[in-house]
């Protein structure tokens, strides 16, 4: 079975792609200086800039000529000691004298890609059958391995992308902030980076795509699964490894931008409502529940109190939750600190700070939604609409309201001054007088006597109460126009009746304008209220935030200042030592030397005065007998 499996891999390329840059630089550097770029100035070149190894340099050059990747030739010098002479040499491919020459190779036409797709390195590889994909048999696991050279083999990435997740529009709607995401990691990837249209990175890089590329596939709606769009983040670290290296910067902050790109889809498979609204960040985006919904439970976290909190994912013994509140923060809770929410707060003994309780408002917002039935979608085109309702409505009254009081000022002028006029008809019908000049003469016209006659014996045909801020202008005209000399006592009367109609519409609508008055200041004293209470939260947790950065700040850089005192005494102490050790050296040496130049006595080690032969001295006569008597005398050397 291994060796069925090993007869489908390929021998695609064998050089390291980096190696095979340092070439190519030190190929140009050499040309540039218009000399031959022999084996050795090459090897030289790499040893001194890259510090690569002569024998390694001339196995990976031999490699790359294999590839195509750089072309062997043979060039005749044209100065220097060798001028004349056929020396080996070797171009860039493209710039060789023989466009035919034995190296060259036609990379373009190449289906597959030429390095490792996981550890992105040359060698022996097995080729995808749907994709341009290429993997060592060392790098797939068991599972993933082709079970015999016939069948066809599919890669990891391919098997992957074959369900399809999601439409065009709702893959736009959740992958554009992970794009947005990608876009500001990537921008460290083109900082120092290479120029990676050069056409000799065409040469190694077989697809080439980058952040933008990426998001013109999701516009154009290419993407028929998440493993296609993690694939082509795995690509830029493909890419990238091939171009820096595979341990270089560069491929670390690619690593991290596909780790990134992973773990923001993870959160979108794991709720895509949640990761929607913790993006989109609506108002009270925390309390719209979710389809299915979350279960809502009392987390605790080392060091803090129960806290009401959303439960994501469970593993084993512990839960993933995100807690309501200010942050919205998540953490892994350990089961045995979760509580049911409907456990009573008295016995959690929890400390209610300002915080805690911006936390249950949250939490009773979210069960009301959440009884209501209000989903982000139905809610939001719900309350659209019933406040558009409200407003129309309210302009609708407003308008309603000012066209009957124009109405009934209206009426009040026509019968006023039909009145007046009719009072005076019969003496100046051709005069016109003002309102003001008309008001005070019915007063001074109008007998009483005439009055009760009329009020007491005349039957005054009416079919309904007077309304007079019904009756029209042209009306009430008509009416006092036709009438008799009797009907004029009548049209009196009606004026005085309409005027106590009036007086009456006018306290109610003024009752009414001052309710709705009343009721517009409450409002507005609610709101401001509110405004202001929401101010004020918003300033102090602003400044609670403040704060705790103020002293996160101040307790670091008191940290960094002693751990620099710190740094600076232990110098200094060990100079001290060092110099101190330095000064007992000196001093030792000094003393020894000292004590090297005198003589001793042989018998009590004193300083010698008498000198008797080669090696021995005394100090005193006392000690020159005693050990003259007792050893000396039979080795003494001196002539006697």
């Amino acid at each position: 079975m291994n060796k069925e499996i090993m007869s489908r891999a390929v021998k695609k390329r064998q050089a390291d792609p980096k190696a095979v840059q340092y070439v190519w630089a030190a190929i140009e550097v050499i040309r540039n200086q218009k000399q031959i770029a022999n084996m050795d100035r090459i090897s030289k070149y790499l040893s001194r800039v890259f510090g690569l190894h002569p024998k390694e340099t001339a196995r990976q050059l031999s490699l790359a000529v294999k590839d195509g990747l750089v072309v062997e030739t043979l060039t005749v010098g044209c100065k220097g000691s060798k001028a004349g002479i056929e020396q080996e040499g070797y171009w860039l491919p493209g710039d060789e004298m023989d466009p035919k020459a034995d190296g060259s190779k036609d990379w373009e036409t190449e289906s597959h890609d030429w390095y490792c797709f996981e550890c992105h390195l040359p060698g022996d590889v097995l080729m995808c059958d749907n994709c341009f994909r290429v993997y060592h048999l060392k790098c797939l696991s068991e599972e993933c391995k082709p079970r015999d050279c016939g069948s066809h083999w599919q890669c990891i990435v391919c098997r992957g992308s074959k369900k399809k997740n999601l439409n065009k529009q709702e893959m736009c709607k959740y992958l554009r902030f992970i794009i947005q995401r990608m876009k500001e990691r990537a921008v460290d990837l083109n900082k120092k980076g290479k120029d990676t249209k050069h056409p000799m990175y065409r040469r190694l890089i077989h697809t080439a795509l980058d952040v933008s590329n990426i998001q013109e596939n999701l516009t154009e709606g290419k993407y028929k699964s998440f493993d296609e769009f993690k694939a082509d983040a795995q690509l830029i670290v493909h890419n990238t490894a091939i171009l820096f290296g595979v341990h270089s910067d560069q491929a670390e902050i690619a690593r991290l931008l596909y780790s990134d790109t992973c773990h923001e889809l993870n959160e979108l498979l794991l709720c895509k409502n949640c990761f929607y609204l913790s993006n989109a960040r609506p108002d009270n985006w925390f309390c719209y529940p979710c389809s299915p919904s979350h279960e809502v439970v009392w987390a605790k976290m080392k060091g803090f109190g129960y806290w009401p909190a959303k439960i994501l994912q469970r593993e084993e013994n512990q839960v993933d939750v995100r807690f309501f509140g200010h942050q919205h923060q998540r953490a892994w809770i350990p089961a045995d600190n979760i509580q049911d929410i409907k456990v009573s707060v008295q016995q959690l003994q929890v400390k209610r700070s300002m915080g805690w309780k911006k936390a249950c408002e949250e939490l009773e917002l979210h069960q009301r939604f959440q009884q209501e039935g209000r989903y982000w979608k139905s809610n939001v085109e719900e309350t659209n609409q019933h406040y558009q309702q409200n407003q129309s409505q309210r302009h609708t009254e407003d308008c309603s309201r000012t066209d009957r009081a124009d109405r009934l000022d209206e009426a009040e002028s026509s019968i006023s001054s039909t009145s007046n006029e009719q009072l005076k008809g019969g003496q100046e019908p051709k005069v016109k007088k003002s309102r003001r000049s008309q008001m005070p003469e019915p007063k001074e016209e109008e007998p009483e006597p005439e009055m009760e006659a009329v009020s007491s014996s005349q039957e005054i045909p009416v079919a309904a109460p007077p309304q007079p801020e019904r009756l029209s202008v042209s009306t009430q005209t008509k009416k006092v126009l036709g009438s008799s000399p009797r009907t004029l006592h009548r049209g009196t009367q009606t004026s005085s009746d309409s005027s106590t109609c009036q007086n009456q519409c006018h306290e109610k609508y003024t009752k009414i304008f001052n309710d709705v008055k009343e009721m517009m200041k409450a409002d507005n004293k609610r709101e401001t209220e509110r405004v202001v209470r929401e101010a004020l939260e918003k300033l102090r947790s602003e400044m609670e935030d403040e704060k705790r950065q103020a002293v996160n700040k101040a307790v670091s850089g008191t940290q960094a200042e002693m751990e620099r005192k710190c740094k600076q005494v232990k110098d200094k102490c060990k100079e001290e030592l060092v110099e101190e050790v330095k000064k007992m050296v000196a001093q030792h040496k000094q003393l020894i030397s000292q004590t090297k130049k005198k003589q001793w006595c042989y018998n009590c080690e004193e300083e010698a005065m008498y000198h008797c032969c080669w090696n021995t001295s005394y100090c005193s006569i006392k000690c020159q007998q005693e050990h003259w008597h007792a050893d000396h005398k039979r080795t003494c050397r001196r002539k006697r």
